[in-house]
């Protein structure tokens, strides 16, 4: 698979049109690939709510945008931000297990690829920080 401008250009335009402002697209190559590998279209004004990943990291790339990711502690307090820009000195990052984390797309057409170990699951309530 070639992953071109026209693939991240039909992805950006699912995503302006989704109510969440987002659309995912599997890049895994059978089912039974147990990875989670995927691009993702964000739209400003998507809500990324705090969670966490307690059985992987995750690693993300930045293909085009500018997304900031938020970092924060068990009390639900912001420890860091790191913006991701696509044009920039930052367009990478991986997110340790267990880590508090969201994102907030701050640039319409972003398109981020993410990674993570073992196969998809739901994030469970005790994942999911009420802030």
């Amino acid at each position: 698979m070639v992953i071109d401008k026209n693939l991240l250009d039909d992805l950006s335009a699912q995503a302006k049109a989704s109510p969440r402002l987002r659309q995912a697209f599997d890049l895994r190559n059978a089912t039974e690939d147990y990875s989670q590998r995927m691009l993702n279209a964000l739209e400003p004004g998507t809500v990324m709510p705090v969670h966490r990943h307690l059985s992987s990291s995750e690693t993300v790339v930045l293909l085009r945008g500018k997304i900031c990711w938020h970092f924060y502690d068990d009390a639900g307090n912001e420890t860091e931000s790191v913006v991701l820009d696509a044009n920039g000195d930052v367009r990478c990052i991986n997110v340790e297990k267990g880590r508090w984390h969201s994102s907030e797309c701050l640039e319409s057409g972003s398109v981020l690829m993410e990674s993570k170990d073992g196969r998809y699951e739901p994030l469970a309530p005790d994942d999911i920080l009420a802030i």
